[in-house]
């Protein structure tokens, strides 16, 4: 094939190759999904239909990319895992990057109406980053850190907003409450003031969504 004398601005491009043998991580997270998530009327502290549908935009991101063995999701976020030996994209990180957020959103637009009747007010978008783990057991503190984090942002919201929505607090009050508490005293809250255990709550909330192919 013939070339052009313009061809040599290729050698501008960076080489960002992920390195061999490792996992590949994709992270997405929902820009700006507080506004988000307000002008679109989600419930609190957590919307069953936001999260099953960004359960069904993982789903359609794996039945697209094979490479990917396991996905897990919380709130406005979402990793997938990739095959370490996955060759996609020669392991370009911009390229696989690129595309499963670009895919995860436009997977968001389109199942919207299958969850929600009221119209998408403004465009969702999802950030996203490339972390490469190279052994197993990096891998798996990678994903219970994510889950640690699900179980302590969503322990933290169910008290604050059952203060706020059962307990008449105002929302600075409730801050006010929760400040510098651990997480057998918003237990003991709910608990003890709304009779809640958050033990019982579904797994998709407090634990947030694994799936494996």
């Amino acid at each position: 094939m013939a070339k052009s004398k313009f061809e040599y601005v290729r050698l501008f491009e960076a080489d960002d190759k992920c390195l061999m043998n490792c996992w590949i991580v994709v992270r997405i997270d929902g820009k700006g999904f507080h506004k988000f998530s307000d002008a679109h009327g989600f419930e609190k502290p957590n919307d069953k239909r936001a999260l099953d549908l960004m359960t069904r935009c993982a789903e359609h991101v794996m039945e697209e990319f094979s490479e990917i063995c396991v996905s897990y999701g919380q709130s406005d976020e979402y990793s997938f895992v990739f095959r370490r030996s996955t060759e996609l994209y020669n392991r370009r990180a911009s390229k696989i990057m690129t595309n499963v957020c670009s895919l995860f959103t436009s997977s968001y637009l389109f199942y919207w109406s299958q969850f929600f009747t009221s119209p998408v007010q403004y465009p969702p978008s999802f950030d996203g980053r490339v972390v490469l783990y190279p052994s197993d057991a990096n891998l798996r503190d990678y994903l219970s850190w994510r889950q640690a984090d699900c179980h302590i942002n969503n322990l933290y919201n169910t008290a604050f907003w059952a203060l706020v929505q059962q307990g008449g607090l105002s929302t600075k009050q409730a801050q006010e409450r929760l400040r510098g508490t651990v997480s057998s005293d918003k237990n003991e809250i709910l608990f003890q003031e709304f009779q809640t255990n958050y033990n019982n709550l579904p797994a998709l909330i407090s634990q947030g969504h694994r799936r494996h192919s």
